[in-house]
């Protein structure tokens, strides 16, 4: 993981996993952990854009099931939900295309990281508006101290490294 300081604005540290991500058997080991977590009775991975999806991508190919994206506004064609949320340098919007799964499909989502919680929080909200079931959380990295855990309280979730923010 790398940290780059004062980026996408100032005041904000980016932790990157991407030299993770590129490194086969480094991904395979964080995939697997990741997968360890996951409850046996799910019916889709949901990746959060846009490194949640490679996660979700491997963890749902090692499953055998579907893996379900949940993108930035604008990238998705089709009836869509939508649902707005605040980062910390900001708002940002994501959506999902409701009828891809049956509802009540019973889904677990993951992404790289946890900070302030805002984009999971929002992914779990548009899930239930579609009528999914959110059986759990799974992230890479927990930045603690931010207030992710209480953006999602009442979900598991299951972070592989917790690190001070």
């Amino acid at each position: 993981m790398t940290t780059t300081p004062d980026f996408p604005q100032p005041g904000i540290l980016f932790r990157d996993l991407t030299g993770l991500m590129a490194d086969g058997p480094a991904l395979r080991q964080v995939t697997d952990a990741l997968l360890s977590r996951m409850p046996a009775d799910i019916d889709a991975v949901v990746g959060v854009e846009a490194r949640g999806f490679l996660f979700a991508a491997a963890a749902a190919h090692s499953r055998g099931i579907g893996v379900y994206p949940i993108r930035k506004a604008g990238k998705l064609p089709g009836p869509l939900l939508s649902e707005t949320y605040d980062l910390e340098y900001g708002t940002a919007t994501i959506q999902l295309q409701p009828d891809s799964l049956a509802p009540g499909s019973r889904v677990y989502v993951l992404d790289d990281l946890l900070a302030t919680g805002g984009t999971l929080a929002a992914a779990v909200r548009l899930l239930e508006r579609a009528g999914y079931v959110v059986v759990g959380l799974g992230v890479a990295i927990e930045l603690t101290g931010l207030g992710g855990r209480e953006a999602v309280a009442g979900y598991p979730v299951h972070a592989l490294i917790e690190l001070p923010a």
